[in-house]
C-alpha cells in the first residue's frame, strides 16, 4: 500500500537531494555547447604531446599491476576519455596510475595468480567496484570526505609503494624468477639468494634504457625521453632477435577496439573479498584526483566541483571494468603536461586517448618487441620519484604528529596489505585530528609589557583575584572534559582567583556540552563568591548561547570587549583592599598606580564572605542632606589612603585607611550612625560589613563611593 505525502513540502528534501543528479550526467553536453572552434588546435597539440607520455606509461603501469599490456591500453584510452567528459577539471588527465597499479596488485595477488583469467576478470570487477564507490560520493555530495586523508598519508603511502616498486622491478631487471612469497623482505631475500643468475644481457639493455631516458632528460628535455627509449630498445630486440637470447619481451598487442568484459558481477564471495581493496584505490584515487585538479586550478584560474570530479572519476572506471581496462585514478605528470601544451578544454583529453587508440591500432607489431626490463627501467624511475624527499624532510623538522603519521603509513605499506596500509593511515590521521581538537591549549594569559595584548607568560606573577583563561579551540562534546579539568586545576593552583576571565576567540564552535561546561563553572564562580565573565566571544558561539539562555545565566554585561574588559574588572569588580594591601603583582596596567609592597609589607585583610546587600548604602545627596541639615549628622570614615584623601574628600570626614580600621580597632562612637566611604565603594563595603560583625552598629556606605560624589558636584575639602 502506497502512502502519499500530504504535501510536497515532505518530498521536498528528496527533490532537493535529486536535483543535481541529471546536472552531474549532462557535463558532455555543457562542454560541447561551450566548445569554440580556436580550442581545437591547441587541443589536438596538447592531446598529442600527452599521448606520447600515455602511450608507454600505460603498458608499464599494465605491467606494475600484474596485467597483460593490453589492459593499460584499453584503460588509457577509456579513462582518458570518459574522465575528462564527466569530471569538473579542464586539465586532470585520467588513467592509469603508479599508486593505482601497486594498490591494484596487492588487492588482487591473495585471490588469483598473476596475468592469469580470473585475476584479469577480478581486476575488472574491483575497477567497476571503485567506480561505484567513486559515484555514489560524487552523487551524495560527500566531496568533502577527500580531505580526510591527510598529506602525511599520501606522502608516506608513495614513499611505501615507491620502494616497493622499486625493490619489485630490481628483481625484474635482472630477470631473476619471482620466489613464492611477494613480501618486501622476502623478495629482497630473493634477490639475494638468485644473484648469481642475473641475466646480463637483460640487465645492460635495461641500464641502457635508463641512460637514454636519463640523458635526454638532461640534454633534451623537451623531447618524449620514455618513447624514445622504448622505440630504441624495442628496435634493438628486434633487429638483432634479442628475443631468442633470453631477452623477455611484451608480445602481441591487440588490434582492435577495447571488447566487453565478461565480469563476474555475481560472485558475491568474490565481492567481498575485493570490498576492502576497492574502498582503498577509490579513497587515494579520489585524494589524487582532486588534489592534482586543485593544484592545476590554483595556476589556470579554474572553479573546480569535487563532486562533479568524482562523478567522473566513478564513471571511468566503470567504463574500464566493463571494457577489460583497470583501476585508474589522476596522474600529475601527464596532468601537468596537458596544462603546460596549452589545453584549453577536456577535449585535450579525450583527444589523448584517441591518439593512444591509433597508435595501438598502427603500431602493435612494433610495440610486440618491447623488452620487459625496459618498462622495468621506466619503473625504477617512476618509484623514484614517488620518494618526495623534500616533503618528508619539511614534514619531519615541523610537525612532529604529520611525521608520525607519514612513518607509520610508510611502515604499513611496506610491511602490510596496501590497502590495510592505507586505511590504518587514514584511520591514524582521524585518530590524530580528534586527539588535536579534544585538547584544546587551554593558559593562562597575562597582558605583555606595553599593556596591549595579551600573551603567554608563566614566569610572571598572576593577579591574586582575577584568573585570564585562552581557550584555542572549539568546546564541542569531546572537548570539554579537556578544558573542564584545565580551568579547575589552575583554579586548586590559585585558590584566591575567585574571578575567571575567559579569552574566547579562538572558539569558533560550541555545542550544547560546551554550554553546560560554562554553566557548570559560573556556578562553581559564584559559590566561592566570584563570578564568570567572557571575552571576544564568537558571533555563533554568543547566538547558541543566547539562544540556549547561557547569555541570561550569566549577564549580558558579563560579555567584554578586549579594551576595556581589564578596566571594567579592576574598578568594578576586584576588591581593591586586596589589591592595595595584599598583592604585591602588578599585572595590570591599572594596577601600576597602586603603592608596591613588598612581601614583608603585605598587611593580610580577612576575606569576608559578604552576602549579597549585606550592608545599607546612601546615595551622595542624602548624605550632603544629613550632613548638613541633621541635628546628628553621621560620622563619615574616609578607609582611603593618606595620598588619596588629601586630593579631595568629604568634609567632616575622618581618614582612618582599611589596614589600620581592621588591625587597630580604634575607638569610634558606636552610638552614632557611621557611613564608610572609599573611591568606588568596595573596600567600604568591606569595611562596614567588618564593624557590623563587631558592633552591631549601624553602619552605612557612600553608594557610589567619592566616584558619586564627584558626579554629583558636591563639596570636597583638598588637604595641601
Amino acid at each position: 500500500m502506497w502512502i502519499l505525502p500530504k504535501n510536497l513540502a515532505e518530498i521536498n528534501p528528496v527533490l532537493a537531494a535529486l536535483k543535481p543528479i541529471p546536472y552531474f550526467f549532462s557535463r558532455p553536453v555543457r562542454i560541447f555547447q561551450s566548445y569554440r572552434p580556436s580550442y581545437l588546435q591547441a587541443d589536438l597539440l596538447a592531446g598529442l604531446t600527452v599521448a606520447v607520455v600515455l602511450l608507454p606509461q600505460s603498458i608499464v603501469f599494465a605491467i606494475l599491476a600484474g596485467l597483460p599490456p593490453q589492459m593499460g591500453l584499453y584503460s588509457a584510452i577509456v579513462a582518458a576519455i570518459v574522465g575528462a567528459l564527466w569530471g569538473s577539471s579542464n586539465h586532470l588527465h585520467s588513467g592509469p596510475t603508479n599508486t593505482a597499479s601497486i594498490l591494484v596488485l596487492s588487492t588482487l595477488l591473495p585471490i588469483a595468480a598473476a596475468g592469469s583469467p580470473e585475476y584479469m576478470a577480478a581486476a575488472g570487477l574491483l575497477a567497476v567496484m571503485v567506480g561505484l564507490f567513486r559515484l555514489v560520493m560524487g552523487l551524495a555530495r560527500l566531496g568533502m570526505l577527500v580531505t580526510f586523508v591527510s598529506d602525511s598519508v599520501i606522502i608516506g603511502f608513495t614513499a611505501g609503494a615507491g620502494v616497493l616498486i622499486a625493490v619489485g622491478e630490481l628483481r625484474s631487471l635482472l630477470r631473476l624468477e619471482a620466489g613464492s612469497k611477494s613480501g618486501l623482505l622476502d623478495t629482497l631475500n630473493n634477490i639475494a639468494m638468485n644473484l648469481a643468475d642475473t641475466h646480463f644481457l637483460s640487465l645492460a639493455l635495461g641500464l641502457s634504457t635508463l641512460a637514454i631516458i636519463l640523458l635526454l632528460r638532461r640534454f633534451y628535455p623537451k623531447w618524449p625521453g620514455q618513447l624514445l627509449a622504448l622505440a630504441t630498445a624495442a628496435g634493438v630486440v628486434a633487429l638483432f632477435g634479442l628475443d631468442q637470447a633470453g631477452v623477455n619481451i611484451i608480445g602481441d598487442l591487440p588490434s582492435s577496439l577495447p571488447p566487453l568484459a565478461d565480469l563476474p558481477l555475481t560472485n558475491v564471495q568474490l565481492i567481498g573479498d575485493l570490498s576492502v581493496g576497492a574502498l582503498a584505490v577509490a579513497a587515494i584515487g579520489l585524494v589524487e584526483a582532486t588534489s592534482i585538479a586543485r593544484s592545476i586550478a590554483t595556476q589556470s584560474g579554474q572553479r573546480l566541483d569535487s563532486n562533479q570530479e568524482f562523478i567522473g572519476q566513478g564513471l571511468a572506471n566503470i567504463a574500464c571494468g566493463f571494457l577489460s581496462g583497470h583501476a585508474c585514478s589522476g596522474s600529475f605528470n601527464r596532468s601537468a603536461l596537458n596544462y603546460e601544451a596549452k589545453a584549453q578544454t577536456p577535449l585535450a583529453s579525450v583527444f589523448s586517448g584517441l591518439f593512444v587508440l591509433v597508435a595501438m591500432l598502427v603500431l602493435s607489431p612494433l610495440a610486440a618487441y618491447i623488452p620487459r626490463v625496459a618498462l622495468s627501467a621506466l619503473l625504477l624511475l617512476a618509484a623514484y620519484g614517488m620518494i618526495d624527499r623534500k616533503e618528508m624532510a619539511r614534514l619531519w623538522r615541523g610537525a612532529r604528529g604529520d611525521a608520525l603519521i607519514m612513518i607509520v603509513t610508510l611502515l604499513a605499506t611496506l610491511f602490510l596489505p596496501l590497502q590495510f596500509a592505507v586505511l590504518s593511515g587514514i584511520l591514524m590521521s582521524l585518530a590524530y585530528y580528534i586527539m588535536k581538537t579534544s585538547t584544546p591549549r587551554v593558559i593562562s594569559v597575562l597582558p605583555d609589557d606595553t599593556f596591549k595584548h595579551f600573551a603567554y607568560q608563566p614566569h610572571k606573577p598572576q593577579c591574586c583575584q582575577l584568573g585570564i583563561i585562552k581557550i584555542s579551540g572549539d568546546l564541542y562534546f569531546g572537548a570539554i572534559n579537556h578544558v573542564e579539568e584545565v580551568l579547575r586545576q589552575t583554579m586548586a593552583r590559585n585558590p584566591r582567583q575567585r574571578f575567571l576571565l575567559l579569552r574566547m576567540h579562538g572558539v569558533n564552535h560550541c555545542d550544547i556540552s560546551g554550554i553546560h561546561m560554562l554553566e557548570s563553572l559560573l556556578r562553581t564562580c559564584r559559590e566561592q563568591g566570584g563570578d564568570l565573565f567572557l571575552m571576544k566571544v564568537q558571533r555563533p558561539v554568543l547566538g547558541l548561547m543566547e539562544a540556549t539562555g547561557f547569555v541570561d545565566q550569566v549577564g549580558r554585561d558579563h560579555f567584554l570587549s578586549e579594551d576595556q574588559a581589564i578596566e571594567h574588572l579592576f574598578y568594578k569588580v576586584l576588591d581593591p583592599a586586596i589589591c592595595i594591601y595584599e598583592c604585591e603583582a602588578r599585572a595590570f596596567k591599572e594596577c601600576q598606580n597602586l603603592p608596591k609592597r613588598s612581601s614583608d609589607e603585605i598587611i593580610p585583610l580577612p576575606l569576608l564572605a559578604m552576602p549579597a546587600n549585606g550592608v545599607a548604602d546612601i546615595s551622595p545627596q542624602d548624605l550632603w542632606s544629613e550632613l548638613m541639615r541633621s541635628p546628628t549628622p553621621p560620622l563619615v570614615i574616609d578607609v582611603r589612603e593618606p595620598r588619596e584623601f588629601e586630593q579631595g574628600h568629604i568634609p567632616q570626614a575622618k581618614l582612618i585607611p582599611l589596614p589600620k580600621l581592621v588591625s587597630e580597632a580604634p575607638a569610634l562612637p558606636y552610638d552614632r550612625d557611621i557611613v564608610v566611604v572609599c573611591r568606588g565603594g568596595r573596600r567600604s563595603q568591606r569595611a562596614a560589613y567588618l564593624l557590623q560583625q563587631k558592633n552591631g552598629s549601624k553602619v552605612r556606605v557612600l553608594k557610589g563611593g567619592m566616584l558619586a560624589w564627584e558626579a554629583a558636584k558636591l563639596l570636597e575639602a583638598v588637604d595641601r
